[in-house]
């Protein structure tokens, strides 16, 4: 992504490239070497259009996530030097930087780091952690962010480079520089600019855009064409066949008169009447029965919901004690050996012969090493269910 501004010391002006990871993807991942292809060419175009811009006269300024930590200072865990050095990433930004310090006889690439230019020995200055470890509770991350900046450019007009940690939102936080600049009004945009994008163009995207009418050639409008013949000839022959399968009136035997719906409501001759029926005297009702006070109705009442209020909570511990006593439930975490507390389940998410096996580790947040407060390194395989 471009934006240009214009100069008062160059008639090209100011190009910002911004690198951005939601557009690029430029995240290299071990278990799958397309994506550093990807990686490594989307740098050197990155770089090609870069000092292209340079070449004509422009100041150039990229920014954004680069997905590498360039020296062992911007990482927490840089291990072996030797092998963290051979990155293809790193020796890419070797070539692209020049010297931190801003030092003219040590100058090799055409643009400079703005943030390790004003504070080249600051450690522990992070601007990306993970999130499933909670490294950023301890600061134990990647500086992946940069405000990259061709060397005129850096020393003459960034004011400072700073990083906010503080900001919360995203694995990433924001980072940003201050430049002494004034903006002059160009009287045109290079054609290459990102106003011209569609995406930036300021008008919304109609959805028929984004539907491509089907041209169905002479195959295939063929075939549909012998495939309606061939379902109207079916159809036809079985309607044939059901008209030639019914049985004609003369071949039929003889049809029964259907019966009159009043048939089946008349009283059957096998049964007796009812004024036949001779019943025994049998006492009123009122004559066992006494009426209940009001009072006595709504005791009586109370008495039957708490009666069955106590059944259905019997019922419902009968069955929480079964389901209990059959299934044991989820068995306690293991405690780690470093801090004695209840470890958390994780899933092996590479590809090997572990993918998908779960495993015990330590709750706490990761970590430096020397630091009590963060994770342990227990490791525990579950035992499979």
């Amino acid at each position: 992504m471009e934006t240009w501004m214009s100069s008062p010391k160059r008639s090209s002006g100011l190009w910002i490239v911004r690198a951005e990871p939601s557009l690029h993807n430029t995240r290299s991942d071990p278990g799958k070497p397309e994506r550093l292809t990807f990686k490594l060419r989307f740098y050197r175009l990155l770089q090609i259009r870069a000092e292209a811009l340079l070449v004509a006269g422009s100041h150039v300024i990229i920014l954004g996530d680069l997905n590498t930590a360039h020296r062992p200072i911007d990482h927490c865990d840089a291990g072996n030097l030797d092998c963290f050095e051979e990155d293809p990433g790193r020796k890419w930004m070797d070539g692209l930087l020049g010297n931190p310090g801003c030092q003219a006889g040590s100058h090799v690439g055409p643009f400079i780091d703005s943030y390790r230019c004003f504070h080249p020995q600051q450690e522990r200055a992070f601007t990306c952690w993970s999130v499933v470890s909670g490294a950023r509770y301890l600061n134990y991350g990647t500086r992946l962010d940069y405000v990259l900046g061709d060397r005129t450019l850096v020393i003459d007009n960034f004011q400072t480079s700073f990083l906010l940690p503080e900001v919360m939102g995203s694995d990433h936080c924001p980072i940003g520089a201050i430049l002494n600049v004034s903006c002059v009004p160009a009287k045109q945009c290079p054609p290459l600019c990102t106003r011209f994008l569609p995406e930036f163009a300021g008008t919304q995207l109609k959805i028929l855009r984004f539907l491509v009418p089907l041209e169905q050639g002479p195959v295939l409008e063929q075939s549909v064409l012998q495939f309606s013949d061939q379902t109207q000839v079916q159809k036809r022959q079985n309607k044939v066949r059901v008209c030639t399968s019914r049985p004609r009136p003369s071949q039929a035997g003889p049809r029964r008169s259907q019966k009159n719906l009043t048939s089946y409501f008349q009283p059957s001759s096998s049964r007796p009447k009812t004024s036949d029926l001779k019943l025994p005297n049998l006492p009123l009702v009122g004559t066992l029965v006494t009426p209940k006070t009001p009072e006595e109705e709504a005791m009586t009442k109370v008495v039957e919901e708490q009666a069955k209020a106590s059944d259905t909570k019997d019922e419902k511990e009968g069955q929480s004690s079964f389901w209990k006593s059959v299934l044991g439930g989820p068995s306690p975490m293991p405690l780690c050996r470093g801090h004695r507390e209840p470890c958390v389940m994780r899933t092996v998410k590479k590809p090997g012969p572990n993918l998908g096996r779960h495993f015990y580790m330590c709750a706490r947040p990761r970590g430096p090493p020397s630091d009590p407060s963060s994770r342990c390194s227990f490791f525990l395989w579950s035992r499979p269910s």
